[in-house]
């Protein structure tokens, strides 16, 4: 392919992403031919209903599932191409995921969880972004516990920080603020909208709430494996109403 800048790509993107789980009656289309950009430095939410496929859309971007056929880059690269250390490798360095299960390593405390991804890389700890981040996420007084001695909460703000700590490339978030309460849930949405506006940050975020929908530049719906609409500017209640029509 012609070389292209990074921004005319998006920070990522899929090309006729197809996904499908099982064969004969038992198949199922997770994805049917989905064609989309995620610019760089913007937030984007992806909403649908229970089985519309915007979990498994933001993992195959993500190089967490691999397409049944289709493409998907992240900048200019084509993870097809890549084998699985290379993979492995690129989400290290340039990608971070908030996942709803949180993923901690149990016998780690929650500071060490948050720093993993930079002790894995070797790379340096920006003191201030570290402390900025974890007054943010309300863990001051957490840092030394393990993970069974933190609410599901808190462990989420673990992992919260843990994606935003060494300033990747992209986030990618699945519900990141659905198992806290609503004034920390805010405070952490307020602070990804300002990692976007102020330091450049690029979000995939997959949700179902139109409150944390209203914090992304632009919404895309999902349906039955498709982009069926997308709300650019989205507020609380336009978002809500869009829902609304696919219980209808």
């Amino acid at each position: 392919m012609t070389a292209t800048a990074p921004t005319d790509l998006g920070a990522a993107r899929a090309v006729d992403a197809v996904k499908t789980y099982g064969i004969g009656d038992a198949v199922v289309h997770a994805l049917r031919g989905v064609t989309v950009t995620f610019p760089a430095q913007r937030f984007t939410a992806i909403m649908g209903p229970s089985g519309s496929g915007k979990s498994t859309l933001m993992q195959c971007v993500a190089g967490l599932d691999r397409l049944t056929s289709g493409s998907v880059f992240i900048g200019e690269t084509e993870l097809s191409t890549l084998n699985k250390t290379e993979l492995t490798l690129l989400r290290r360095d340039r990608l971070g995921f908030i996942f709803q299960q949180y993923n901690l390593i149990p016998t780690l405390s929650a500071k060490e969880n948050v720093l993993l991804p930079l002790t894995l890389a070797d790379r340096d700890v920006d003191q201030p972004w570290f402390d900025q981040i974890i007054r943010t996420v309300g863990l001051t007084e957490r840092l030394e516990n393990l993970p069974s001695q933190l609410s599901g909460g808190q462990q989420q703000r673990v992992a919260v920080a843990r994606a935003l700590v060494p300033r990747p490339e992209i986030i990618f978030a699945d519900e990141p603020t659905g198992a806290l309460d609503s004034r920390t849930g805010m405070e952490i949405l307020s602070f990804m909208r300002s990692a976007v506006d102020d330091s450049g940050q690029t979000i995939v975020m997959v949700t179902h709430d139109p409150h944390a929908a209203s914090y992304a530049d632009n919404v895309l719906f999902l349906a039955d494996g498709q982009i069926i609409d997308e709300m650019p500017n989205p507020t609380t209640d336009a978002v809500l109403d869009r829902m609304k029509r696919f219980e209808a």
